[in-house]
């Protein structure tokens, strides 16, 4: 059974068959999507279900009740731990969590006794507790940071690591961790900022090695975006647009060997969940991925946990190209070039809806199913495909 395909792109192609032009029937889109006519036909009836143009259950009607029985068995288990749990609580004693409380009862007026008889405690570990407030730790944790503050206000260019030489000096031997941990806590920095860069940020540091750099015999290394296979290297970057709405971003991954996007995901917002958005899209899409080299840039979106976790979770592989430099993902740019020829700058876009709309249409109809490319062949990336696929079951 074929695997389902993502949200997003039903979503899209929905949106493109809503506003098609006179003339152009269901057929036709759900072959420029490569589709069945049945399959957009189900789609449409079920958006339709969605906005309340045809009656049925809708999918915020189902998810409210699936998440009323979930919530309803999860009142069940929690009223039969705490059913379980009164008799053992009952039974329990913690002192240190309720000592505070009956000394603010005691400065209220009422006896120590009295808070101590319905709070099962004893009074002689409280006065005890009383006597000694703040433990032998903590005592010798406030030296610390006296004597790293005394530091720091006699020469504040110092950094954590030089107040901890002093400290020590004073007497208070510590390690420059915890000497780190405390400054960092109590906000005591050095007076010299550190260098900013170009508008006040510094590119991140790269989490995965770049995968897609070769070096020949003379020592030169040069980008090779290049794949024998499908699903062996992808490449990933985020362009965006102006309407008069606001800007719109797209994430969009592309198969190097037929040059086909393979996922894409577009938002009003570029954070790390759009690069996770598109990566689960083309996850869903193309099936067995496992071992598929993604190559971006080092965008905060690419280097962030969130997509790393998803690069591990589909079992691939991340690479990273250096700071500033565009030909570390040419191959990538130059579909964003593309892009921004064909659909971009062809004239102002009044919505981020309207601007989705041809964005999806000119990905799915003109570039991957019309527009042949030579390094292909002539083909177009959907023809070179198949014809790879049916080679690679003949080999099999």
């Amino acid at each position: 059974m074929p695997k389902p395909f993502p949200r997003e792109f039903r979503d899209d192609v929905v949106r493109v068959a809503r506003a098609r032009e006179a003339g152009v029937t269901v057929k036709q889109v759900a072959t420029d999507f490569g589709i069945s006519e049945s399959c957009l036909q189900n789609w449409l009836r079920a958006a339709d279900v969605e906005d309340g143009n045809r009656p049925g259950v809708t999918s915020t009607d189902s998810a409210e009740l699936r998440e009323l029985r979930k919530r309803n068995r999860l009142l069940e288990q929690e009223n039969e731990v705490l059913r379980r749990a009164a008799a053992y609580f009952a039974q329990a004693h913690l002192p240190k969590m309720s000592y505070p409380l009956v000394k603010e009862l005691a400065a209220d007026g009422i006896p120590v006794v009295v808070s101590c008889r319905v709070l099962k405690l004893s009074r002689q570990p409280y006065y005890r507790w009383l006597a000694h407030p703040v433990t032998d730790r903590e005592l010798d944790e406030a030296h610390r940071a006296n004597a790293l503050f005394d530091a720091h206000r006699d020469d504040p260019e110092f950094g954590h690591r030089l107040l901890a030489d002093e400290a020590r000096e004073a007497g208070q031997p510590m390690s420059d961790r915890t000497a780190w941990r405390i400054t960092s806590t109590n906000g005591w920095w050095s007076v010299f900022g550190k260098k900013r860069g170009r508008g006040g940020k510094k590119p991140g540091p790269a989490v995965h090695d770049d995968l897609c750099v070769v070096t020949d015999e003379k020592g030169r290394s040069r980008h090779v975006f290049a794949a024998e296979a499908p699903n062996e290297l992808w490449l990933t970057d985020i362009t965006e647009h102006r309407t008069a709405e606001g800007k719109l971003y797209l994430c969009a991954i592309k198969d190097a060997c037929s040059g086909r996007i393979v996922g894409y995901s577009i938002d009003s917002r570029m954070k790390s969940r759009l690069a996770v958005q598109a990566l689960e899209n083309a996850a869903q899409l193309r099936g067995n991925i496992a071992g598929c080299i993604v190559h971006s840039d080092r965008g905060s979106q690419f280097r962030s946990r969130k997509f790393r976790r998803a690069l591990t979770r589909h079992r691939l592989v991340g690479s990273m190209g250096r700071v500033a430099s565009c030909g570390d993902n040419a191959a990538m740019e130059s579909f964003f070039s593309l892009l921004q020829k064909n659909v971009l700058n062809r004239r102002s876009w009044a919505t981020r809806e309207e601007l989705r709309i041809a964005i999806v249409t000119w990905i799915e109809r003109t570039y991957h199913r019309r527009r042949r490319q030579p390094r292909l062949g002539r083909l177009t990336p959907v023809e070179f495909e198949t014809i790879m696929n049916k080679n690679l079951a003949l080999a099999a």
